[in-house]
């Protein structure tokens, strides 16, 4: 996962099909075909209906171009975006970008499946 400071975040690069997703927009009534970005809000970091969206574009739809984090993303999301499905997080003005580092990194694998890794990491352990 790319983590950006919201200096870095451009909502609309050039050359790129950037579709900005309100999180109660449901996915599966999307025409994906040249979107190669969505960029899902967090309203509130309290408010996780951008994690379903991610869960939903990746796992049953299908979608491989970037998933973007923007809004109220604090560093102890950022476990949860990466396995949601999420490429990149754009981190709330006061974040610490060294500390959403190290969450990220905290945990090198999960024993569950995810939308990124669906089979669970004990699937091909035979007895």
């Amino acid at each position: 996962m790319q983590l950006l400071q919201a200096h870095q975040h451009i909502t609309r690069p050039e050359g790129v099909h950037v579709l900005e997703l309100a999180n109660d927009a449901d996915p599966r009534e999307l025409e994906l075909d040249a979107v190669e970005r969505i960029d899902l809000h967090f309203p509130s970091f309290t408010d996780g209906r951008a994690h379903s969206q991610a869960h939903l574009l990746r796992r049953r739809l299908g979608f491989t171009g970037e998933i973007r984090a923007t809004g109220d993303v604090l560093v102890d999301q950022i476990p949860l975006l990466a396995r949601n499905g999420f490429t990149h997080a754009v981190l709330r003005a006061d974040q610490d970008l060294a500390a959403a580092r190290r969450e990220l990194a905290r945990f090198a694998g999960h024993y569950q499946g995810d939308a990124v890794q669906p089979r669970p990491r004990f699937a091909g352990v035979s007895r």
